[in-house]
């Protein structure tokens, strides 16, 4: 048996065992898929006894899933064996274990967030202007993606705007080979400036802290993402619909990252669009 898990802290609350257990199930794979709380400080002893834990019963330690704290400690695992894309976000949040004993990191939340836009929020990331709230690891995370979709305008908003100019400057390189204009700029340094497409990367919503943008970033049907989901990205939604916008919460997402790591560890990519109905309508349902 292949054995695969999310690590983190929390991760009771994951939908991550639910997502890749119907992907196994769609794509004919046979695997295991758990949690493992990880104590910060300690993700590298976790992530071995993972994979003694499952050497001893018999089975192989696949990968897993890193989520926060720990997306910077799995990049430190990984070291030169980096995707390109994981290595420009500084950050992974998927880990592979090849038979030759190396672990290998990649990032798969940028390739998820734009999957989502596209495909099921059908809006397209091409000559649109884009907002990014934050510039810590979840910003970083999606900036790539964001970029490679070819928007006309990027900008990167932050409390901290040297934080904010930081990841522009990590990713200059990037939007030289496109017509996107990349631009940083603080949280009260935007001006009069209108956004097609704005994406909360930060855990404003989830801290109770309030959305950290003006109104007037919203454009005329704009989109807005929460890169969370549940009750976490309720506040940003609702602001966003109060203010004629389209809300949208980070569960699509949520699988389309998913799908694209379960590719990195099984080389099939599975179809997001069928389990992101039903998680909808798992998370959506009202308790009896």
């Amino acid at each position: 048996m292949d054995r695969y898990c999310v690590m983190g802290n929390p991760v009771a609350h994951s939908r991550s065992p639910w997502i890749h257990a119907r992907f196994a199930q769609l794509t004919g794979q046979t695997l295991d898929y758990g949690r493992r709380e990880v104590a910060p400080g300690v993700f590298a002893q976790a992530v071995a006894d993972f994979r003694r834990e499952a050497q001893e019963a018999g089975d192989r330690a696949g990968g897993c899933n890193v989520t926060v704290p720990c997306k910077f400690d799995a990049a430190a695992l990984a070291g030169e064996r980096l995707s390109a894309r994981a290595r420009l976000a500084g950050a992974v949040n998927t880990l592979r274990f090849d038979e030759d004993g190396h672990v290998h990191g990649d990032n798969t939340d940028g390739a998820g967030l734009v999957a989502d836009i596209v495909r099921h929020a059908g809006r397209a990331l091409a000559g649109a202007r884009v907002l990014l709230i934050g510039a810590g690891g979840a910003a970083a995370g999606v900036m790539g993606p964001l970029i490679e979709a070819a928007p006309s305008r990027l900008v990167v908003a932050n409390r901290t705007a040297a934080k904010a100019e930081a990841l522009v400057t990590q990713h200059a390189h990037l939007a030289r080979g496109t017509d996107c204009e990349l631009q940083a700029a603080g949280l009260d340094g935007l001006g009069d400036a209108r956004f097609d497409i704005v994406v909360n990367g930060t855990a404003s919503s989830l801290a109770g802290d309030g959305v950290p943008v003006p109104a007037r970033v919203l454009a005329e049907g704009a989109l807005a993402v929460d890169m969370m989901y549940g009750p976490a990205a309720a506040g940003f939604i609702g602001w966003a619909q109060a203010h004629g916008a389209i809300g949208r919460d980070g569960l699509g997402m949520l699988v389309e990252q998913a799908a694209e790591a379960f590719a990195v560890w099984r080389g099939v990519r599975p179809d997001a669009a069928p389990v992101l109905a039903e998680l909808r309508a798992l998370v959506d349902a009202k308790p009896a």
